[in-house]
């Protein structure tokens, strides 16, 4: 199997597409590190994956950068040597910039680019020592675009974006590779924890994303992806690939279309 024996690290691997891709790798022989906030929904998680001998369960909060390094030490131990590394967690924004308070500004970036690139700079070091590992970053359509409601998540993952492309470059010397996967609607809670002008979750799901990719569709191509070492991978409906198209050919026509477009 692809992933028999590789030890993975999984950041949000508490639910949605994080979960799924849990469960992928495990089925293909992945021995797991599983990371999020909620403790006990992770061992939930890890026994579905195999249980302690084969998932490992390592709490963290990404809107804590400043403790990924404790982190790296604590998960170097469970295994051994990282050979991937899937930056997966993040939040999403439902609310107008002029409505928002900068603090929410910054959770996003905390959560979805800070804390994300801290855990690299701190795992790097070990990959780098061994010559070979393998560091995914999931981003967003909104890393390519921005779109109302989420000028916060846009800006985010526009500068997760270009830190990992960045990256990829950097470290091809040392034997490391990076890919970065850019989903579009994926059926998960996403919508559900997204955060509001005020820091609150919105509490419902969107239209957009309960008719959105299956998480475990998702998981399998991202798999697939990670085992090719693609160094980019859409995985996105027709609606979020033909936005994409435009931002290339036409970004004054995708910019017309978003005015007006229902974006939840």
């Amino acid at each position: 199997m692809r992933y028999q024996d590789k030890v993975v690290w999984i950041t949000g691997a508490s639910s949605g597409i994080g979960e799924a891709l849990a469960v992928q790798l495990a089925g293909e022989g992945a021995r797991l590190i599983l990371s999020a906030r909620p403790e006990d929904v992770l061992r939930e998680v890890a026994e579905r994956c195999g249980g302690d001998d084969r998932a490992r369960v390592l709490p963290l909060d990404l809107a804590k950068p400043e403790a990924m390094a404790d982190h790296v030490a604590e998960g170097l131990q469970l295994f051994g040597p990282i050979d991937l590394l899937v930056n997966n967690a993040g939040v999403s924004q439902r609310s107008l910039a002029v409505d928002t308070d900068w603090t929410i500004d910054e959770r996003l970036m905390r959560v979805n680019f800070l804390g994300p690139v801290a855990l690299t700079k701190a795992l790097m070091p070990s990959m780098i020592e061994r010559g070979s590992g393998h560091i995914a970053a999931v981003t967003s359509v909104m890393g390519k675009f921005g779109a109302p409601l989420r000028s916060g998540y846009a800006a985010s993952k526009h500068a997760l974006h270009g830190f990992f492309d960045a990256l990829r470059a950097e470290v091809a010397p040392s034997g490391l590779f990076v890919t970065l996967v850019v989903p579009g609607f994926v059926h998960t809670r996403i919508s559900m924890n997204a955060l509001t002008a005020d820091g609150s979750a919105q509490g419902t799901m969107d239209q957009a994303t309960e008719g959105g990719i299956p998480a475990e569709v998702c998981a399998r191509r991202i798999a697939d992806a990670l085992a090719r070492r693609d160094r980019e991978v859409v995985i996105a409906g027709s609606r979020e690939r033909l936005g994409l198209a435009l931002s290339r050919v036409a970004p004054g026509v995708l910019a017309k279309r978003l005015e007006t477009a229902k974006v939840t």
